[in-house]
């Protein structure tokens, strides 16, 4: 199983709305066993497959980055059920390197999808748990957390991770 590459701000595949997928094959079981392998040696506690260049949706979760097996979410096609409250708490990204900023999101979460044999799970979560989820689903429907931020402060990030790209680059 390869660690993939995560794609940063500025590839196009992050901001485009993911496809649906219509089967579980073992395409898609081997791309979700690929994605936790690379979140977990980032390490990381979600990944989408946007961040690996892949337009599906298709998300991992797994706050105790790999430590308890039990702990460890795939989930395809995921959607919201419901969302309640609200909480702001600061968050990162491993597509967006380096910038760290306080997002408001839903307090708690039902979300439901499809694991990998196929069968409907539906998650209730709060707190952490609640934000990855929102976040990785975020990442499916072409936004990225910066989108959730004021213009003038999203504007300042772009210009700062824009900066980060051509130094890459030089």
């Amino acid at each position: 199983m390869p660690v993939l590459q995560i794609v940063v701000y500025g590839d196009p595949v992050l901001t485009r709305k993911a496809e649906p997928i219509k089967n579980i094959n073992e395409e898609i079981v081997e791309l979700a066993q690929n994605m936790v392998k690379t979140m977990h040696s980032v390490p990381g506690i979600g990944l989408s497959a946007p961040q690996v260049k892949t337009s599906k949706r298709l998300i991992t979760v797994d706050l105790s980055v790999g430590e308890k097996s039990e702990d460890l979410i795939i989930l395809v096609n995921p959607e919201f059920v419901s969302q309640e409250g609200i909480v702001t708490s600061e968050e990162g990204c491993l597509s967006v390197p380096g910038i760290q900023e306080k997002v408001t999101r839903s307090a708690k979460v039902v979300v439901k999808g499809i694991d990998l044999e196929g069968k409907e799970k539906v998650i209730e979560a709060e707190d952490l748990l609640a934000r990855v989820l929102s976040h990785e689903i975020d990442h499916l429907n072409g936004k990225l957390f910066i989108d959730h931020l004021s213009p003038l402060k999203r504007s300042l990030i772009k210009k700062k991770l824009k900066r980060q790209l051509e130094e890459k680059k030089s």
